[in-house]
Order: structure tokens, then sequence, then C-alpha cells
């Protein structure tokens, strides 16, 4: 009996020195193909990194990484059965999956267009072009069901594949009371409103003098964000800038209790990895982040912008062990569900059907 001929597949996603949910699960899922006997996986940066003396200058960047992007994409779809290309929101689509689907059709491969932004409706109301280019694709996969009901109020089928947590990485920690040490995972970015948790933290130092604040993450709104902490006279704040996953890893182990006040989301890897590190989670209800976490069951969750209800949470939880512990319990058997073995079969089955 011949061989089964493996499936050609290009990943086409951010990579480092780009930080971020992407870049993340993209690497993992990478790393996990790459030990499949029917794949045969490349992976295609969005942000290819050369001519280093240019790749300082803004706009200059832009045009030269975007060039050396077209080209590897020239090179790489024609060798390839699936086309597997990540997606985010605005301009950025037209810059990295528009060309990627155009090129993919062009050689008469198939797609997988991988979308992963929370801005998706905003981005479908006000860029309607986007949908066309969409529409091209074989599969929209999407990491939640709120994506997909969202494409549903544009007519457009998606299904959801989650982001899935590397467990050798991040392993759980038994808390059996919490003490005050707080950590936030989120890039200091407008709409990740990573001041909530600041000012959330303001009102919680006075009921516990010893807390702490880890806030792990960079970005345009570093120095608003250290200005805040100095005019709200806050001890306990660290920055702990990027961290790689081994030290993310470090991070949740360290910290207990994980604060995040996004105004705007679709499913944060760090959400999952906290309910994998037995880290209990206190964040807003953006987007779709009440598709993870069930309120009061795997999580607490208050409305986006409520930093005074953000620190109150935060606090009850800290003065009720038995809550702590129930949630702790609830979210480690939901972590489960994001676990390799669980996603593995739902990427595998889907690229069967389209090599088929």
């Amino acid at each position: 009996m011949s061989q089964r001929k493996k499936i050609r597949l290009i990943l086409i996603a951010p990579a480092e020195p780009l930080i971020g949910g992407q870049a993340v699960q993209a690497q993992r899922l990478v790393s996990k193909f790459k030990l499949e006997d029917e794949l045969d996986v490349r992976f295609l940066p969005i942000n290819p990194q050369f001519l280093a003396p240019l790749q300082k200058i803004k706009f200059v960047r832009t045009i030269v990484t975007t060039f050396r992007y077209l080209i590897g994409l020239l090179f790489s779809i024609p060798s390839a059965d699936i086309v597997h290309v990540f997606s985010a929101s605005f301009f950025s689509f037209y810059l990295s999956p528009a060309p990627a689907i155009l090129i993919a059709k062009l050689f008469r491969k198939r797609v997988v267009l991988n979308y992963r932004s929370g801005y998706l409706e905003k981005h479908l109301t006000e860029w309607p072009a986007a949908i066309r280019f969409m529409k091209m694709a074989d599969e929209i996969v999407v990491p939640s069901g709120y994506l997909v009901d969202v494409f549903s109020k544009f007519g457009i089928e998606a299904r959801s594949v989650v982001n899935f947590v590397d467990t050798e990485n991040f392993e759980f920690r038994e808390r059996t009371v919490l003490e005050p040490k707080f950590l936030s995972n989120r890039s200091f970015e407008g709409l990740y409103n990573v001041a909530c948790v600041i000012r959330a933290f303001s009102k919680i130092k006075p009921e516990f003098p010893e807390a702490t604040l880890s806030l792990a993450g960079n970005g345009i709104l570093e120095k608003e964000l250290r200005d805040l902490v100095d005019e709200l006279r806050l001890e306990g704040v660290t920055f702990l800038g990027p961290l790689n996953q081994k030290e993310m890893a470090k991070a949740y182990w360290d910290c207990d209790l994980l604060l995040n006040s996004p105004n705007i989301d679709n499913m944060p890897n760090s959400l999952i990895e906290a309910f994998a590190s037995g880290i209990p989670i206190v964040s807003t209800n953006a987007g779709g982040i009440p598709y993870i976490v069930d309120n009061g069951r795997t999580g607490l969750l208050v409305e986006v912008g409520d930093c005074e209800k953000l620190a109150g949470e935060s606090m009850r939880i800290l003065r009720n062990p038995d809550l702590a512990r129930q949630i702790i319990s609830n979210a480690k058997e939901e972590s489960l569900k994001y676990e390799w073995t669980e996603v593995r079969s739902q990427w595998l089955s889907l690229y069967r059907e389209l090599a088929n």
C-alpha cells in the first residue's frame, strides 16, 4: 500500500519581534504541526526581518517589509496545498491576508482565513470591501463562538477552533489561600485599557496595603501608564516588560489573581493560560470574553470600564477562600478543552477536508 501523501501547508502569521496573541498562537501551531507525519508545514511571517537599518524607519519599514512579504508569497504559495493565513482587522487586513488570499486563488490553492480580531463587526461595517476577500477563502476559522456569531450577522459562515495552551510551559499551582498578588498580561494599547487595571489596583491598595501588581507587556501607552502610577502614588507596581512564554509562565506562578480590563476583545491567550495555571480571573466582559469565562463559575466578570467593580470583585474573591477554590477548580476543568490533544483533531480534520 502506498504511503499517504503529505499535505503541504503554509502558515502565514505575525512573528517576533511583534508581541501578541497571534504571534504566540502561530508559533505554537507551527511547533505542533511539525510533529505531524501527514503535514509538511512551512511558516511565512507577515513581518519578515531583513535590511535591519531600514527596519528602524517607520514608513520605510512598512514599504520594505510589505515588498519582502509579497515576494515571499509568490515564491511559497505555488508549492503549497493549503494556505492558512492569520488575520487582524482594518488596514492590516489589506496588507497581509488579502494579498495572500489573492495570490493563493491565482494559483488555485485552498485557503483557510484564520480571523482573530475582536474588531470584526466594526471592521466589516466600516470596510465592507473586506467581505469580498473573505468570501474567497475556502474556510473561515475563528478562535471563539463570539466571532462565529458576529460573522453570521453579515451572512458569512465561520467555524470555531479555539486557541490552545502549551501545558508543558504553564503548570498548575494549587492555591488554598490567595495572596493579593495581581498580574496583568496585555499590551499597552488603548483597546486593552490597562489604565483601568491600575485604577482598580489603587482602590484595592488601601484595603490590602501589601498588595502588588505586575504589568507584563509593552506598547505606545507605556509612558502614560507609568505616569498614572506616579499620579496615584502607587507602591508595589512593577512593569515587567514583554515576556517570552517561559517568563510568562513564571509570572503566573508568582501571582495569585489575573486582572483584565479590555474595552474590546476576542479570545485572549492570557485567560486560558490563567485557567491552566490555577490563577483566578477578574475581567471586564468585553467581546468574546463571556464565551470563555462563565461569570461566577470559572471567573468573575464586570462591565467594560467599571474599574470600581473590577476592584470590588477582586477583593471579594480575596476575602472568600471557598469562592476562590471553586472558581480555580472549575477553571482547571475548563482548561482541558484548550489542550492540544483537543484542538489537534479539529485542525487535522479541516486540512484533510480541504486536501481531498
